[in-house]
């Protein structure tokens, strides 16, 4: 859904492209994991409280800035006319980082979060996603961007941290599942409570899941058309 806003973004950001002449679309680059690397260290050690909201808000921040480094970069480069297959690999390898680094990040919270592996597995499923759009492109179909798109991700996992840095405000609690079918502790991944974070770990992996089948079967039908 977010992923049609592609167009729109590069209008805006356009004239910004073109006062960074002398900027190398790299060091955008590397500076957006860098800031991510910060966000991360923030959702990991943010706790239910005044404090951990902070911690959450400003980890969120952080990621939007970091998002627009990394839209910039692309656009730099191809403005400058440096564009380069070494660019496009380090542009898609920071993201992958970052898609997982921040899910990984999420699940090491102990505040919010139950199973800590719960981020791993999020983390692995969003990957299969992202994997069967460039597998696709290595087949020699054209990059597939259908599915659960990282733009759609990235901005439902922002809302579901906004939530969680006001359940830390308030020191509240979300909603235990305890009493619910076995389905639901499935689907939250092992958590025994739905909140913010556990929320974003949950649409993530199942988001991974439903990218990685749509993929495959638009990969599989262009390949035996």
């Amino acid at each position: 859904m977010f992923e049609k806003m592609r167009e729109r973004w590069t209008k805006v950001i356009t004239p910004l492209v073109h006062r960074m002449e002398g900027v190398d679309p790299n060091t955008l680059t590397w500076a957006s994991l860098a800031l991510s690397l910060l966000a991360f260290y923030l959702l990991i050690t943010a706790e239910r409280n005044t404090d951990g909201a902070i911690h959450i808000i400003g980890g969120v921040v952080i990621i939007l800035v970091a998002g627009v480094l990394d839209g910039l970069d692309g656009a730099l480069a191809r403005h400058q006319g440096t564009d380069s297959p070494y660019g496009d690999f380090l542009d898609h390898t920071i993201d992958r980082i970052v898609d997982v680094g921040i899910l990984v990040a999420i699940g090491m919270n102990a505040g919010f979060v139950d199973n800590t592996s719960s981020g791993y597995v999020a983390g692995l499923l969003t990957l299969f996603g992202s994997y069967m759009g460039t597998q696709a492109q290595s087949v020699g179909l054209g990059r597939i961007y259908g599915g659960f798109s990282r733009a759609d991700r990235m901005v439902l996992t922002l809302v579901a941290l906004i939530i969680t840095a006001w359940q830390a405000h308030g020191e509240l609690s979300g909603v235990s599942i305890e009493g619910f079918h076995w389905l639901a502790d499935w689907v939250l991944l092992g958590n025994g409570e739905l909140n913010g974070m556990t929320f974003a770990l949950a649409i993530s992996a199942w988001g991974g899941v439903y990218t990685f089948l749509v993929r495959f079967i638009r990969t599989r039908n262009g390949l035996i058309a």
